[in-house]
């Protein structure tokens, strides 16, 4: 290990990608706020319990992939490995539901989880999500499909693709996990040993296996569509209802399930042909349980979260969303001595209005100044010349035409306009 070389599975975003960053995030603001969504942030780290409760003990993230320690206070935490599960407990704790209903979140931030790095997929990982609280409406569970897909859409990204399941509820879930026993029990040889550790404890996660000799198993499995009780049924239509009067293009997938155990009822995936085999971009459903089953009283729910690092790579993949590189206002080039005195004294004059002022910390001379300049990609140039400062003025250069005009340092909210419009 040396101090130069960040964690395995972590990354660095920084000059160069982090403009493509804030443009998505950008990109999020503005269609949360369309639809009504206002932003939560959690802690990064909770109580290790509730992802033990809320997302299943018998998860692979809960078995193998999360960073739990213990403070000094002999307290378990965990760095958070996902988003809903926070986000449910600061409903409960800053009573939310107290006011009007439905209530629409979203966040964004870090998880962390301990799986296998690969591309658009690391140990530490910026995910954004929404969570709807407060009514178990069936539109609910189309939004929460529809606001990723607008937010792809608006990003440009093409070529995506929706598949939606129901996986009932608690009433009608055991007589579809005991068919599901009884035909995987003959075959136990030729599963993995997470599905057979499983096999009696969450069978349902049997169908999300992507290991070979699984896959060949889950070829005959049975569907759980005849097992939904006439409740789970009508709602399951009623979204597809919805999903077709809107026009949304969608594929059933009667083996999608999610790797968490409070979904009920709606589940989905948006996946994109960009990522290859791992080609997730994001997935969501329904979890009415979950408030209960944290202390809070029965209240249905839904959300979708998508990994902000694959979703940037299936738009880098379609060469589609670029960010314009930043670059500065002008650039102010001295000659040293009282003229960088001088330039120091108008660059904070101007960033005080907001306005990108760069000037040279290295003692150059004119001609690199220039250069410089021209590396940063300065539309302007402003030269504190001897000669000029002795009218107290200096020479405002533009860089895409060559035209030059005398400034007075009197007036610097005539250059401070000048530079505004040139951003426009």
């Amino acid at each position: 290990m040396t101090l130069t070389t960040r964690p395995r599975g972590t990354n660095d975003v920084g000059p160069g990608d982090i403009e493509l960053w804030h443009k998505l995030e950008e990109k999020i603001r503005q269609v949360c706020a369309a639809y009504g969504y206002s932003e939560l942030r959690t802690p990064m780290f909770e109580h290790t319990e509730l992802f033990q409760r809320g997302i299943g003990e018998a998860t692979d993230i809960v078995e193998k992939e999360m960073y739990t320690f213990v403070d000094r206070g002999e307290r378990s935490l965990t760095l958070r490995p996902e988003g809903t599960a926070p986000a449910v407990r600061a409903y409960l704790e800053n009573n939310l539901g107290a006011g009007a209903l439905p209530v629409k979140l979203y966040y964004y931030g870090p998880m962390f989880r301990y799986e296998r790095p690969q591309a658009g997929r690391y140990r530490q990982f910026t995910q954004f999500g929404l969570e709807v609280l407060g009514s178990s409406d069936p539109l609910l569970d189309v939004e929460a499909i529809l606001l990723p897909l607008e937010l792809y859409k608006a990003c440009g990204l093409s070529g995506f693709q929706v598949e939606i399941n129901s996986i009932g509820c608690p009433k009608c879930r055991p007589s579809y996990r005991q068919e599901l026993v009884e035909y995987f029990e003959p075959h136990v040889d030729r599963l993995c040993s997470s599905c057979r550790s499983r096999l009696h404890r969450n069978p349902l996660r049997l169908l999300d296996c992507k290991v070979e000799s699984c896959q060949e198993v889950l070829a005959g499995a049975p569907q759980i569509g005849r097992h939904l009780c006439p409740e789970c049924s009508a709602h399951f239509a009623q979204v597809l209802a919805y999903l077709d009067a809107l026009g949304v293009d969608y594929k059933l997938n009667h083996r999608l399930v999610r790797g968490f155990d409070y979904y009920t009822k709606t589940v989905f995936e948006v996946t994109s042909a960009e990522l290859g085999a791992q080609n997730a971009i994001g997935a969501g459903g329904r979890y009415d349980g979950l408030v209960e089953e944290l202390g809070g009283k029965p209240t249905p729910a839904v959300g979708f979260a998508v990994g902000v690092e694959r979703l940037l790579l299936a738009l880098q993949g379609q060469d589609k969303f670029q960010a314009e590189p930043a670059a500065p206002h002008v650039y102010l080039v001295h000659f040293g001595g009282e003229s960088k005195l001088r330039a120091a004294q108008v660059a904070y004059f101007l960033r005080g209005q907001g306005l990108w002022a760069e000037l040279d910390y290295l003692e150059r001379s004119i001609k690199a100044q220039m250069k410089a300049a021209n590396r940063l990609g300065s539309r302007y140039v402003a030269i504190f010349g001897e000669e000029e400062l002795g009218r107290n003025s200096i020479v405002l250069r533009n860089m895409r035409d060559g035209q030059e005009q005398e400034i007075n340092l009197q007036d610097l909210e005539q250059l401070a306009k000048i530079l505004g419009e040139c951003g426009k």
